[in-house]
């Protein structure tokens, strides 16, 4: 592995446990050159995904890309960390349990915001905002009215 701080190639790992999640290996690192240390993380990776764009663009899919919209829609809401680290790992297996490599972007953000409905109901509206493209205060009300139970309108 690679030193971050002075690109020598021969570090060595001092410490191995695994981290929160279990899916996951967290390695402590040093490097001999520089004496810098740093934290890799080691996860089980099935198949390389390649995400379908609507625009019929191909890209490799990209976790940390996953990981940096949830933690945007998620931003100073009540979840543990760790729970979104679980949530954010069990979306994953799920799109790479799928059995196809191309996956849909639609697709994903479809799991995505399934999963964030049941954690958290602003952060799901915080990403459907972007996903859905809100262009007005109105799309937000429809969609939020959409949520409601019929007989739980807001007194006015």
């Amino acid at each position: 592995m690679r030193c971050p701080f002075c690109g020598n190639i021969d570090t060595q790992v001092k410490d191995s446990r695994p981290a929160e999640d279990h899916v996951s290996i967290r390695r402590r690192r040093f490097c001999p050159a520089c004496g810098g240390r740093f934290t890799t993380y080691e996860r089980v990776q099935l198949r390389d995904l390649v995400v379908i764009k609507t625009n019929g663009r191909r890209e490799d899919f990209d976790r940390d890309k996953l990981e940096r919209s949830i933690r945007i829609a998620l931003q100073k809401r009540p979840i543990d960390p760790e729970r979104i680290d679980q949530m954010i790992s069990g979306i994953v297996r799920r799109l790479e349990s799928m059995g196809e490599t191309d996956i849909p972007s639609k697709q994903i953000g479809e799991i995505v915001m399934e999963t964030l409905a049941r954690i958290d109901t602003v952060a799901y509206v915080r990403f459907a905002s972007v996903y859905k493209n809100f262009q007005a205060a109105d799309d937000f009300d429809k969609f939020v009215s959409e949520l409601r139970p019929e007989n739980s309108q807001p007194a006015r």
